[in-house]
């Protein structure tokens, strides 16, 4: 069955504006990383600056890679899904504009803060107090466009992908007011409202949930989206999707204490941590299944379609790095894997594996439909970014496993007088090999960011933009 919609167009604009940015943040952000991980092989790149060291630096690329590129794919497929399973506008262009020219503001804002040097201090919520307050007001405005376009909807049903993105955007609403909560000092220096254990605990619930509900649930209502559109087969199971989503908010929000195990945090919070961490595995790999089992009957489609290759890909990458996590959430194993680089693997795992190639697919899905186009320039491209990516992942993580269990095994061994085998320096020593491997890892990723680019750009060039306000004009879409 297809329902015909009024001629009003879907307000594609501001889905283009954010999905041009998602590519071009991708690249600053991704090239940042390869930059900073060459200085960990290469000290000499800090280059004797304050700004230019990787103290300074390694929060901007967090902030570029999160915000700005993951951000930015978020409301672009947010607004793109939003407007086609609910069959209507958003609710305002004027507000939709002000969350696209907001949230460049406040990504231009830690482009030049960062490397200044003024920071909160607090992992993933580094901005100062005027930019944290510029991020609430866009993000409280983007809540109002998103729910306020449900409202008006013109389908009776909410479809599953709007219920992870709702979810998403008020949980990081929430999370980010709580945790900037803060006392200013000056105009680029504050000091959290929370002290000692209390903030520790604050922040880690803010920084796991940065992780479970911005990286995870806002990215799982793409998945629910892009995979069944780009396989052209209905959801596994639209139960279990049901299920996946109350269980997935209901376990996530808990586990933030798994990082701060063997810290001054009470015993009981660190246990009930672990505890709702491995939990959280049943309702992670529901969804993995459920978008895999997805493709029963399209399995084929893999062999001639990348982009398919692409979500399907991230799906297998978003179940190891869930299975991980919990294993890393175990005190016993945590006492080996905590500060080491084997953390830095496991979060590249769910940032480049999961978080960048589903967006990467979602976007070489929606952009030939936002600008007029049959399909993507080339599918060649497609694929040479397909295997650059999949092959600098899987380097970047192979080379901080080894890392961290080298590093954790050197630091806990000890000789026969109770004194420490190794110094820290020689565990440095051994990690060189490791970090070679992680900056060529990057590099192939980020060069595949670069592919893409000239494939936008050669789709977007070659656009008629009649056509493309015709496609967001018609008349019919099918019903999800």
């Amino acid at each position: 069955m297809s329902t015909a919609i009024s001629p009003t167009a879907y307000n594609y604009k501001v889905v283009r504006q954010f999905a041009i940015m998602t590519v071009v943040w991708g690249i600053l952000g991704m090239g940042l990383g390869v930059f900073i991980a060459s200085q960990l092989v290469w000290p000499q790149l800090n280059f004797d600056l304050p700004w230019t060291t990787f103290g300074r630096l390694r929060p901007l690329h967090t902030n570029l890679v999160i915000f700005a590129f993951g951000g930015c794919a978020l409301f672009a497929t947010s607004y793109y899904v939003v407007q086609r399973t609910c069959q209507t506008r958003l609710i305002s262009d004027g507000l939709a504009a002000f969350t696209f020219w907001g949230w460049q503001a406040v990504i231009v804002g830690a482009i030049i803060s960062l490397p200044l040097g003024y920071t909160t201090t607090k992992e993933y919520a580094e901005l100062e107090w005027p930019i944290a307050i510029l991020l609430a007001i866009v993000w409280v405005t983007y809540a109002v466009v998103f729910f306020g376009t449900i409202v008006k909807r013109k389908t009776k049903h909410i479809y599953v992908g709007n219920w992870f993105y709702g979810a998403f955007i008020l949980v990081t609403a929430m999370l980010h007011i709580v945790n900037h909560a803060s006392l200013p000092v000056s105009l680029f220096k504050s000091y959290s409202a929370y002290s000692g254990a209390t903030d520790a605990m604050i922040q880690w619930w803010y920084g796991h949930n940065a992780v479970g509900f911005f990286l995870t649930t806002g990215f799982l209502g793409m998945m629910y989206y892009f995979v069944p559109k780009q396989a052209e087969r209905p959801i596994y199971s639209y139960r279990l999707s049901i299920v996946h989503f109350w269980a997935l908010i209901t376990l996530y929000i808990w586990a933030g204490p798994h990082h701060l195990h063997y810290t001054a945090l009470p015993d009981w919070a660190q246990s009930l941590g672990m505890a709702m961490s491995i939990i959280l595995l049943a309702p992670s790999w529901g969804g993995m299944i459920n978008g895999m089992m997805t493709l029963s009957g399209a399995w084929h489609k893999l062999r001639t379609d990348p982009i398919l290759r692409f979500l399907v890909v991230s799906l297998a990458f978003y179940g190891m790095s869930t299975f991980e996590g919990p294993m890393m959430a175990i005190k016993t194993v945590n006492s080996l894997s905590h500060y080491t680089d084997w953390t830095i693997g496991h979060v590249h795992a769910g940032a480049l594996g999961w978080v960048a190639m589903i967006s990467i697919g979602a976007l070489y899905h929606m952009i030939p439909k936002l600008f007029g186009r049959a399909q993507m320039h080339s599918v060649g491209l497609i694929n040479t970014h397909f295997w650059l990516a999949t092959i600098g992942t899987v380097l970047y993580i192979a080379s901080m496993w080894v890392n961290g269990i080298t590093q954790g095994l050197m630091w806990r061994a000890i000789n026969d007088d109770g004194t420490l085998t190794y110094s820290f320096v020689e565990a440095l020593q051994a990690s060189h090999p490791g970090y070679i491997v992680r900056a060529l890892g990057g590099a192939f990723f980020a060069a595949g960011m670069l592919f893409m680019a000239y494939n936008v750009w050669r789709t977007v060039r070659a656009s008629d933009p009649a056509q493309a306000e015709a496609a967001a004009q018609i008349a019919v879409v099918g019903a999800h």
